[in-house]
């Protein structure tokens, strides 16, 4: 059976960068996206083998009253301990990546956007023909993540910390969109960016 490979567009950025948003509208163009963090969330749902495996090496206090992850008591623990992320790295990294092919290969539309804040780190940026970085600034990052988590700025420092700077970012990507202004000035970022894609496509 042939598997059906859409023409992938990487978008990659930190935590707090505005992927949700530019990906709505990259949505509202018509363009199917595959979002890394929702499928990280699937992969550990009450009842998966990678939630099993977590709970059965943390105990009980890994999950909460319903029986999902209790994600800020992992992300506390991984934090802390480097070797704990390398082994629940180890142990969705792979979960994560069957389950984004299985959801791009799905996608029927001009090509297909796949969303994921660690492309670089986890290598998926060579099944793209293009990326696209985020660039935002690191005081706006902090105020989002610590608005949208609850969380104190030490904490959001912590996860930032965790990941590629902007910087380093840009350096790898192919095209760069700036997301420090209003929703309007980004719409019409995104409209350009998809304009020059679909330009791409047919070239």
């Amino acid at each position: 059976m042939t598997i059906h490979t859409p023409t992938i567009i990487g978008l990659a950025g930190g935590i707090g960068s505005g992927k949700s948003t530019i990906t709505k509208y990259f949505n509202e163009l018509g363009i199917q996206s595959v979002d890394a963090d929702d499928v990280a969330r699937l992969v550990v749902e009450p009842g998966s083998d990678c939630l099993n495996e977590i709970h059965q090496r943390y105990g009980d206090d890994i999950l909460l009253s319903n029986g999902s992850l209790n994600r800020r008591f992992l992300r506390d623990i991984i934090f802390d301990n480097p070797e704990e992320k390398i082994w629940l790295e180890a142990l969705t990294h792979p979960a994560i990546r069957q389950e984004i092919t299985a959801q791009l290969s799905a996608i029927t539309s001009q090509y297909a956007l796949l969303v994921h804040p660690l492309l670089f780190e986890t290598k998926q940026d060579a099944i793209c023909k293009w990326v696209i970085a985020i660039d935002v600034t690191a005081d706006i990052q902090l105020q989002r993540v610590m608005n949208r988590d609850q969380i104190s700025k030490e904490s959001a420092e912590k996860i930032l910390a965790a990941q590629l700077s902007n910087s380093e970012r840009i350096d790898r990507a192919d095209l760069v969109l700036e997301n420090s202004g209003n929703i309007a000035e980004m719409n019409a970022k995104v409209l350009k960016l998809h304009q020059k894609i679909l330009e791409s496509l047919y070239i």
